[in-house]
């Protein structure tokens, strides 16, 4: 099933975006950024979010990125945004012309942490895997759209029924870029149960 552009809500409406059947294009603005307290203490919830919503608790959203981000912190990728204190995201940010990281961010009650793994920063294209079993999630990513490789499985505390998942974008210091989103499919979970250890 298609991400049907005409169901889609934002969360902030950036100035500068193109939506077509078939690919969205966002320009960032600066200083635009998700982040909650940890580490930091700063909150920053200002960035463009474009999501559909669904009460389906089993499920696969699948999106294409690419992106020219140049800037440190650049980022665009897949999200799961409940409110400014409950959310994930999973993209890849820019950090300088060698390196760039690959990662995920899961907020609980408005403390954000952050997981990463470095990658050259020629990358300029990423697929990702967001799927949905009740509150559990599993992000994954590929090179290639065919073989994706687990980034992170978690747990968001809100998202007992009724959840809002999509894209993002954003430029958390003074930088602008443009991210552009392809072939984004709704599937069903392609996270299978588990099979092992039983719960005791």
């Amino acid at each position: 099933m298609k991400f049907v552009s005409d169901k889609l809500i934002w969360t902030r409406e950036p100035e500068k975006y193109t939506i077509s059947e078939n690919k969205i294009e966002i320009v960032t603005a600066p200083h635009t950024d998700l982040w909650q307290r940890t580490y930091y203490n700063f909150q920053n919830d200002s960035a463009p979010v474009l999501q559909t919503e669904t009460t389906q608790k089993f499920f696969s959203f699948v999106v294409k990125t690419e992106f020219d981000s140049k800037h440190r912190f650049d980022q665009c990728g897949v999200v799961v945004y409940l409110d400014s204190q409950n959310w994930l995201k999973a993209s890849i940010e820019y950090e300088n012309e060698k390196i760039q990281h690959l990662g995920s961010v899961v907020t609980n009650g408005g403390y954000s942490d952050w997981a990463t793994t470095e990658i050259p920063a020629l990358v300029k294209t990423m697929w990702y895997r967001l799927s949905r079993r009740n509150n559990d999630f599993c992000i994954e990513n590929s090179v290639d759209g065919r073989r994706f490789q687990q980034m992170r499985i978690c747990h968001l505390n809100m998202a007992d029924s009724q959840i809002n998942f999509g894209i993002y974008a954003c430029s958390p210091e003074n930088s602008s870029f443009k991210a552009v989103f392809m072939d984004m499919e709704i599937l069903e979970c392609q996270w299978k149960a588990h099979d092992g250890q039983q719960p005791d």
